[in-house]
């Protein structure tokens, strides 16, 4: 009864879901694939570190990632950015598997000799029409939004190359869209809501920027911009990515800027940008909640950071004027004539990103600085600085000599933190206050011995200063023992190999295999190749290290697939087996298997999940109806012998009782065989005491070939204290009290778990390092129970 409300409520909130409703309306195409297939919602928010995120969780800022990383079996990753510490750079890498794809942000493009910047259209097009050359798109089939490259995506929305949202608006039919407005009120009067609180927020904050002598336009600017930015482009992305789910969507990859807009303008640590992170955790939960909903495809939620942002000391406002202006000096002892200043060199890129929204009108609406893209005369020298990096080019090359002399007075005159320059050798030269260094030796000093990417920012800062777009000189505000310089008016920075901007996290599933690389951090291609494997497109990239089991351990599971019949009504053993293959079992006991059985269209569950699985299984039935069979299973990758499998006594005053049974098999486990034993009881109290003290007999448990060590698992429909588990536990351990600190999980009734009836019992001798009940969307979707998982250590065990 619980099975079929909780199945009619899931049916119901699809049914009244505004976004299929939307779906039909709008009649957008769907994804045609075949039942329940893997499907990724991969959420970047923009700009925040590692530390910040953490702050964040633990001050309550964010709720619901804090729940995906307590209740729903999230882990944090520390994800090292790469250099530039940059978006593009890091989708570039994420969507195309190239790393170090633009040298800054803002460069001069050595093919056409113009200064781009990739929140223009025309630039990251070309670069991304080099990257598909290199690797297969990330985002190949799904969508894109507020995203620097489309990644191969079908849909791009609110991109440099694809403004707005405007198409799937202008040819809608005008009935469509009353209906569309009248169906969505609630979330439009939300949204107008959040938008005059974010405006009296912006409005105080403005006038504080004022007393404290900040300048009156730019100030004046960024609050009709801070508001499109942080609500309106948050609740379309949020909007659009629940249409995508409805539509099936294989890939969806959304980039929430309004935290890495707040931390550029008031600090990473602000007041501001913090706010900002409550309204993306929200539609964060909002996608989520979509996500569970969806008919045809089982999507997962990774959140991940590109980069993080640095408090930062100006450099403009310190000395007055721009770098650019100062390196104008530099170079005038030299008799070269250098441009005027970029206008990023007077301010960042805040603002610059409210283009997305499209339309003549928002650009009327929301100002912006303007653009520009003109040709560089080829005898200036040309300054490029954006955040804590820049580059400059050079008219003509120089001699070693001079070339030596200008990174020198560019340190001790224009009194820039740090000038690189590339050596033909590999490696690089680098100038500070301190004195002449080289890179790979001299990175200790360079970047710091506290670093803790020493190494990965060493071997990208030579990558990035043999760029073909770099120039001739590398200057950065990095300063190992103090607060990063940025070039621009700006509070929080990135892009360059600061421990804040580089080190940006990733949560993820734990089951989400990624390269075993002890301590060192993963990088975006490593979120990649997970990505791709989730996908079943690992075949397009080199293959992963698969979860390599140290000698003597064991991880087993105990599963009860409902005849692989999941909360939706549907049948599926391969969906089943997914959930199996996330956490990579040795040993999976599995209980209420159909095999032949018209009720799940005749299938050999036993049989489809052992092969999807690549394992070896050995199948009991408890229940016989000519070709029809119902029972349990052991499957597992390692040797394996069936020992024994039979039925378990009942009431004899019962006779229309589902028979119980239980299944016997050795696991040999380098050299070690274990004798495992998977059982399933029966409903009524004393049919479970009498089943439990037959298993404890010498039919089972104390036959004389049950020589430890000894697994008994399964589901015993019969919840801690009872006298059935007493009875087994006289001699075994339960694995879920035997962890310590370690709070008992529950495994039915799957989407809500209330009971835990499924166990795992071991031998005293066996140590039990891990427990876990995977509690994803996919889980809890599959079956009425969750899986129990359950990690042993048998290295003291002769």
């Amino acid at each position: 009864m619980i099975t079929r409300a909780a199945v009619v409520l899931h049916a119901v909130r699809r049914l009244l879901s505004r976004s299929e409703w939307m779906v039909r309306l709008f009649r957008l195409p769907r994804a045609t694939e075949s039942p329940m297939a893997p499907g990724l919602i991969m959420v970047q928010i923009d700009g925040l570190s590692r530390a910040q995120f953490e702050r964040a969780l633990a001050a309550g800022e964010m709720p619901f990632l804090k729940r995906l990383a307590t209740q729903y079996g999230y882990r944090t990753h520390t994800l090292y950015s790469g250099l530039p510490s940059t978006t593009p750079a890091v989708q570039g890498e994420l969507f195309y598997g190239v790393q170090t794809a633009v040298p800054a942000f803002c460069y001069r493009d050595s093919r056409s000799g113009q200064v781009v910047r990739m929140y223009e259209p025309r630039p990251a097009a070309n670069v991304e029409d080099a990257l598909q050359q290199h690797g297969m798109p990330l985002l190949k089939g799904g969508s894109a939004y507020l995203d620097v490259f489309t990644g191969g995506a079908e849909e791009s929305h609110f991109c440099p190359a694809s403004l707005g949202w405007g198409g799937v608006i202008r040819g809608a039919n005008p009935a469509v869209l009353a209906v569309l407005l009248l169906s969505n009120a609630f979330s439009l009067l939300r949204t107008a809501v959040l938008l005059i609180l974010e405006l009296f927020l912006a409005a105080g904050d403005f006038a504080h920027g004022l007393i404290e002598g900040r300048d009156f336009v730019k100030e004046l600017k960024f609050v009709p911009t801070r508001v499109a930015i942080c609500i309106l482009l948050r609740e379309l992305v949020t909007i659009g990515a629940k249409l995508d789910i409805a539509r099936y969507l294989p890939i969806i990859h959304l980039n929430f800027l309004g935290y890495d807009e707040q931390a550029h303008r008031r600090g990473p640590s602000s007041f501001f940008a913090h706010w900002a992170l409550k309204g993306i955790d929200d539609s964060i939960a909002r996608i989520w909640r979509a996500a569970e909903r969806s008919q045809l495809r089982e999507y997962e939620l990774w959140v991940y950071a590109d980069h993080g942002q640095a408090d930062v000391d100006s450099y403009a406002k310190t000395h007055g004027r721009s770098v650019g202006a100062a390196v104008a000096d530099v170079f005038a002892e030299f008799r070269n004539r250098c441009n005027a200043p970029l206008p990023e060199d007077a301010h960042g890129i805040e603002t610059q990103r409210v283009r997305n929204l499209g339309g003549q009108s928002f650009q009327r609406l929301f100002p912006v600085y303007p653009a520009v893209l003109a040709e560089r005369d080829a005898t200036e020298v040309t300054v490029t600085a954006l955040g804590p990096l820049g580059l400059v080019y050079l008219p003509h090359p120089l001699a070693p000599h001079d070339r030596h002399r200008l990174a020198a007075a560019l340190v001790a005159k224009a009194e820039i933190p740090m000038v690189l320059a590339s050596e033909a050798d590999g490696e690089a030269l680098v100038w500070t206050s301190a004195g002449r260094f080289r890179l790979p030796q001299d990175r200790r000093t360079v970047f710091g011995e506290n670093h803790p990417f020493l190494d990965e920012v060493t071997a990208d800062m030579l990558k990035l200063c043999q760029h073909v777009d770099a120039g001739d000189f590398v200057i950065s505000g990095a300063r190992p023992n103090g607060r990063t310089v940025t070039f621009p008016i700006e509070n929080g920075s990135h892009g360059g190999p600061g421990i804040d901007e580089t080190r940006a996290f990733a949560l993820l599933p734990k089951h989400v295999q990624l390269p075993q690389r002890g301590v060192a951090p993963i990088r975006p291609v490593d979120l990649r190749k997970a990505a791709l494997r989730h996908l079943g497109r690992a075949g397009t990239e080199p293959a992963e290290n698969p979860r390599r089991r140290r000698r003597r351990t064991l991880r087993v599971m105990t599963y009860n697939v409902h005849s692989c019949i999941g909360m939706d009504r549907r049948s599926s053993p391969e969906r089943i087996a997914r959930v199996i293959a996330q956490y990579e079992p040795d040993v999976v006991a599995l209980q209420e298997l159909d095999v032949g059985r018209p009720r799940t269209g005749r299938a050999d569950q036993a049989h489809l999940i052992a092969r999807h699985l690549e394992m070896a299984y050995h199948f009991h039935p408890t229940i016989q109806l000519e070709e029809e069979h119902y029972g349990n299973a052991i499957l597992s990758r390692l040797p394996m012998r069936l020992v024994k499998a039979g039925k378990l006594p009942g009431l004899a005053f019962w006779p229309r009782r589902e028979p119980r049974g239980a299944i016997w098999a050795t696991v040999e486990v380098d050299g070690l065989e274990l004798q495992v034993i998977n059982t399933h009881l029966g409903l009524r109290r004393r049919e479970r005491i009498a089943q439990a003290e037959a298993l404890s007999g010498e039919d089972w448990l104390g036959h004389p070939e049950c020589r430890g060590p000894r697994i008994l698992i399964g589901d015993l429909n019969a919840g801690p204290g009872s006298r059935a588990l007493r009875r087994l536990t006289v001699d075994l351990n339960d694995a879920q009290l035997s962890v310590p600190d370690h709070q008992p999980a529950k495994t039915w009734f799957g989407p809500y778990p209330t009971v835990r009836i499924d166990h795992v019992l071991v031998d005293a001798g066996i140590a039990v390092r891990h427990v876990e009940v995977p509690k994803t969307g996919l889980a809890r979707l599959a079956s009425d129970h969750l899986p129990l998982v359950v990690d042993l250590d048998l290295e003291g065990l002769s």
